[in-house]
């Protein structure tokens, strides 16, 4: 991590992922900063993202996104236990 992405950078992304692990839900990971936990849309519909450092995000879905699917065709993020990570990008 260090050498793709730097010091303070590599430091954010494993604080995110400790707070990843810990949750236990997606509805309990904060939605305010640092970690901003939130959804894509477009192209990235059913996908999310948590801030590590401007301008990167760690891109992640659910494993099992069809058991986390409301009647409304959302994600229930209070359903979501268990996570895929994608990426770590900066996709703007």
């Amino acid at each position: 991590m260090i050498r793709a992405f730097g010091q303070p950078c590599a430091a954010k992304l494993k604080r995110r992922l400790a707070v990843l692990e810990a949750a236990q839900s997606l509805a309990d990971v904060p939605k305010q900063r640092p970690e901003r936990c939130h959804a894509l849309k477009a192209d990235r519909q059913g996908q999310f993202a948590v801030d590590v450092e401007h301008p990167f995000r760690l891109v992640f879905e659910p494993v099992d996104p069809g058991a986390c699917t409301s009647d409304s065709g959302n994600i229930d993020e209070s359903q979501v236990k268990a996570i895929r990570i994608l990426a770590v990008e900066d996709y703007h």
